[in-house]
């Protein structure tokens, strides 16, 4: 599922050519309305003899994220989808949005980080995290991600560690997290067919842990009580993502589902976890919010405003 798609408005947009890379992959054109500037943090391009390492090959292409920043991704491989969009929205509200904690989040996880998008999207919202990492187990996936970090010039704090995040000594010796997250496949191994495309099965079905591991994760991973986990599970997972944190010893403090279509069922549910906060020996478990709804598109199917505010403030066009 892509970001968004088309809408009705889509021809009062400036497109760009696609053209084809040195290395025989797509460079996707812009699609941008006349006037626009690209927010935020630009990319510091690579030289020219790294970018001829980077460009897209044959089965690759090159698109557009945040801003100016790209992001490579396989033509028949896993695809930036809105699970990805709105998991890194949430994560820069829940720390605070544009009214940011004193302190914004240092270090970041993302878990499952794939082919970086939720991790570039964080580097890209926080551009003064001093280190974004990702674990990631599919070597192709991580190769990806590792290659859009160099194309947009943060390798200096973005990096991939393979590995599955199972393993307690993924990241032994790193540092703890201030921000951590995290979109777990939804299906357990056998609830469906899954598909033979590269990448695809592993970021749908449970090869590695769903939401269980990925909370256990968390926990060894989290700075302290004011760290938080983000992530999305699908709708009807709401009762799973409690037990999971409460296994690991943390809790729900915010929740939000997100509704593709006006008058459709909710797709996934947003959440953010943390650990109880002690207070005079006791452990205070406070109430989870729970927010409205975020309704994708209208019932015409054109996108809502508030989507077209979120993904203006993740440095999309509108």
């Amino acid at each position: 599922m892509e970001p968004g798609g088309p809408t009705s408005g889509d021809a009062t947009l400036v497109r760009g050519q696609d053209v084809v890379s040195p290395r025989g992959g797509v460079v996707r054109g812009t699609r941008r309305p006349p006037g626009w500037t690209a927010p935020g943090p630009g990319p510091r391009p690579p030289s020219p003899a790294e970018r001829a390492l980077l460009w897209p090959d044959a089965d690759e292409d090159l698109c557009w994220l945040a801003g100016d920043w790209r992001l490579l991704q396989r033509t028949d491989g896993h695809r930036f989808s809105l699970d990805d969009l709105v998991t890194a929205h949430f994560a820069f509200h829940c720390v605070g949005g544009a009214e940011a904690r004193p302190r914004p989040p240092g270090r970041i996880l993302d878990l499952g980080c794939g082919i970086g998008t939720v991790l570039l999207l964080m580097a890209w919202r926080f551009p003064g995290a001093a280190a974004v990492v990702g674990v990631e187990a599919q070597e192709v996936s991580a190769g990806l991600a590792r290659r859009s970090i160099a194309w947009n010039g943060v390798a200096d704090r973005c990096r991939v560690v393979s590995g599955d995040l199972r393993d307690e000594g993924v990241l032994q010796g790193e540092p703890p997290f201030d921000l951590i997250t995290g979109t777990p496949p939804y299906f357990p191994r056998g609830t469906g067919l899954e598909s033979e495309q590269i990448q695809r099965g592993p970021c749908r079905f449970e090869h590695r842990g769903g939401i269980e591991a990925y909370a256990a994760a968390a926990a060894r991973h989290l700075s302290g009580p004011d760290a938080l986990f983000v992530g999305c599970a699908a709708a009807p997972q709401g009762d799973r993502v409690e037990a999971a944190a409460a296994a690991a010893g943390l809790r729900v403090t915010r929740r939000r589902e997100v509704i593709p279509r006006a008058g459709k069922a909710p797709l996934v549910m947003l959440f953010s976890v943390q650990r109880p906060s002690p207070q005079a020996g006791e452990t205070i478990v406070a109430a989870t919010i729970v927010e409205p709804p975020l309704v994708v598109r209208d019932r015409a199917g054109r996108r809502t405003e508030e989507f077209v505010a979120l993904r203006a403030e993740m440095g999309m066009p509108p």
